[in-house]
């Protein structure tokens, strides 16, 4: 059973498909190393990463996994020293060894190779001095920052737990049925099964823990300024609009939906942060990340009586709906679109809004369709392999529908026509039947309609 540990992730930017997953894989392989004798390793990236690997940072990733270091522990600050010197030195301590290494050579970009199980695909070779395999591995970062080894991708033997949840459950109508049957929320039932492999002093710490990166996250994007790393020299707006709407206010001139204007504000500022290789936290993905935390953060600073028990709650309710996707679908944008990252991300938000503004738990189920339903059929096609044009903008508008969707199932009794499990089926579908140049490829839409110069 997948939970909020899962589904929301500590990590760095700018993506958890093509940054994180891979930055772990390597360590993996790295850790397989010790003890072994080996004078190279040479990472093949395949697929998606091979396409926009370059923009998404895949090859820095690399580096630093095999050299030791973990998404979830680095320090942003760290990244660009290690990196430049092991350029610079052409030498990397893998798996305790010191060992010659061209970044340049030992990290390819096949965009041939075949990745018959995953778009996201990278092997990973260790050589002896003859030029003789030492050991050889093939990785897949299935999205939101898992990975597995491509022979173990889908295999249940993943997904098994020391204790079994006390309420486990793979649909909505199943999660719905808990809930009625034992009268429970749906945020009191991922409590309950998260309490199964820890302790409640654990899991409110990390809950706080994941509240704490959100907030500091965007509060850190609104006072940064510069331009974001690429070829596109995307200036960061979210300090500008930030002294904007703080000027009207002191002007006393704010627009009726000016309130949404600060949702956006938050959501620009953690995907800028994101974009810039800081700090995030994986929401259910990287390029995703501004959603959850700004709808949060509208919940905490608007809306009244806001409180830590509603925000613990917001966050269990919104990993529900990131679980249920993640089983039946995908919340992998090389794989299904960004519908499966933004879409989900925007479902997530907008039933942890409603949970915490007291709904029902079918009107959250509600909320969470009607956010979903609007993002289907979104592909993914970052502008030069960037998560910066359309991105940060697309995570400004899935907060924004969130609170929306939120905001419409309030309204109702929790009755509809297309149920949350069915929008997820039509999802999978739809980024099935998506073709490949719209999936983080940078090979279509957006990505080659704007000139590059």
């Amino acid at each position: 059973m997948l939970g909020v540990r899962d589904l929301f992730r500590v990590g760095i930017g700018p993506s958890s498909s093509h940054t994180v997953g891979p930055m772990k894989a390597a360590h993996s392989f790295a850790e397989a190393l010790r003890g072994r004798h080996f004078v190279r390793v040479q990472c093949d990236l395949l697929g998606s990463l091979a396409w926009t690997g370059t923009g998404h940072a895949t090859d820095r990733a690399v580096m630093l996994g095999l050299a030791g270091f973990l998404p979830d522990t680095i320090a942003p600050e760290q990244i660009e020293q290690i990196v430049e010197q092991a350029r610079s030195e052409r030498r990397l301590v893998v798996g305790g060894r010191t060992i010659g290494f061209d970044a340049d050579a030992d990290i390819v970009f096949d965009r041939v190779g075949e990745t018959p199980v995953h778009p996201n695909t990278l092997r990973l070779t260790a050589f002896d001095g003859d030029g003789a395999e030492v050991l050889a591995e093939r990785w897949c970062s299935i999205g939101g920052g898992f990975i597995a080894p491509e022979d173990m991708v889908g295999d249940p033997a993943l997904d098994d737990e020391e204790v079994a949840p006390p309420f486990p459950f793979r649909t909505g109508a199943e999660l719905l049925a808990i809930c009625a049957c034992h009268g429970l929320s749906i945020a009191e039932v991922m409590r309950a099964n998260e309490l199964a492999r820890t302790s409640e002093a654990e899991l409110d710490a990390y809950l706080d823990r994941v509240i704490e990166v959100m907030m500091t996250c965007i509060d850190h994007g609104m006072q940064a300024e510069g331009i974001l790393p690429g070829r596109l020299k995307v200036p960061r707006r979210a300090r500008a609009l930030r002294q904007k709407l703080e000027g009207d206010r002191f002007r006393n001139r704010q627009a009726p939906h000016s309130i949404m204007d600060h949702v956006s504000l938050f959501a620009i500022a953690v995907n800028e942060e994101n974009a810039a290789g800081g700090r995030v936290v994986t929401a259910p993905t990287n390029g995703a990340a501004g959603v959850v935390p700004s709808v949060l953060r509208y919940y905490r600073d608007f809306w009244p009586g806001a409180d830590r028990a509603g925000m613990h709650g917001f966050l269990l309710t919104a990993s529900a709906i990131g679980v249920l996707t993640k089983l039946n679908a995908s919340i992998s944008g090389a794989e299904v679109g960004c519908q499966g990252e933004v879409g989900t991300a925007s479902a997530m938000a907008a039933a942890g809004l409603a949970a915490a503004m007291g709904a029902t738990d079918r009107q959250v189920e509600n909320a969470a369709e009607i956010a979903m339903e609007h993002h289907l059929g979104m592909t993914c096609d970052p502008i030069a392999g960037l998560v910066q044009v359309p991105c940060i903008e697309r995570n400004a508008f899935g907060a924004v529908k969130a609170i929306n969707a939120a905001s419409l199932s309030l309204r109702g009794d929790g009755t509809h026509i297309v149920s949350l499990d069915q929008v997820i089926e039509t999802m999978m579908r739809t980024g099935t039947d998506m073709h490949a140049k719209y999936k983080e490829t940078s090979q279509g839409g957006l990505a080659v309609s704007f000139p590059e110069c």
